[in-house]
């Protein structure tokens, strides 16, 4: 038991300077030399890890991923019935605007920007987004149930499909990735812009902007 112990926490490791590297220079910077000097371990530990660098990036992808998730549980778990609070935040993780943020949302875009001609990259983002839906339609029925009916009718928009509403705001945040980075929108300004289509498909009324995550 203690050998397994330390091999799943040298694979951490061993992603973990993945992501420094690839925020440095790019994943094209990325080679198992640099990447055992990182994380303090020989070619030979990484090579015992990992059998090909491809499998070594899939797994940096997907450490990286359950990071975000785990984020967005948390959330969920500390909104206490708040479903609205909860989706802005959990929504606002995904998009990855708050400084704190900003290496892992250039390491995410580096690897989003290589499964694009990379299949095993590729099938880990789409598992990502696909663990995240279910939470984001509940979120979202949740957040159209306590929203309060105009004129004592059904909400506005209440048969609209959760599902297509949670792709949307999914697609949304993700992009807002990117125009954060680069700078051509503000954190402050990508999460009034995410508020605000939260609002358009719960049916409630105007929010002030959420602080970021």
């Amino acid at each position: 038991m203690p050998r397994q112990v330390d091999h799943e926490e040298r694979r951490r490791r061993i992603a973990e300077a993945v992501c420094a590297l690839a925020d440095s220079s790019g994943l094209e910077g990325v080679t198992l030399r640099d990447v055992a000097t990182r994380a303090g371990v020989s070619m030979g530990a990484v090579q015992r890890c990992f059998r090909t660098k491809q499998e070594m990036l899939v797994f940096a992808l997907d450490h990286v991923g359950e990071r975000v998730a785990e984020r967005a549980q948390a959330h969920t778990a500390a909104a206490a019935g708040a479903t609205g609070s909860a989706l802005g935040r959990v929504l606002g993780e995904v998009a990855l605007v708050d400084e704190t943020h900003r290496t892992e949302a250039r390491v995410w875009l580096a690897f989003v920007a290589q499964a694009a001609v990379t299949p095993e990259l590729a099938t880990v983002l789409r598992s990502h987004y696909a663990g995240l839906h279910p939470l984001l339609v509940r979120l979202l029925t949740e957040s159209r149930a306590d929203a309060p009916a105009p004129h004592g009718g059904a909400a506005p928009g209440a048969d609209h499909d959760p599902s297509r509403a949670a792709q949307l705001l999914l697609a949304l945040a993700d992009g807002l990735t990117t125009h954060v980075l680069i700078g051509h929108l503000t954190p402050q300004a990508a999460l009034g812009l995410l508020n605000a289509q939260i609002d358009a498909v719960t049916q409630a009324g105007p929010r002030d902007p959420a602080p970021a995550p």
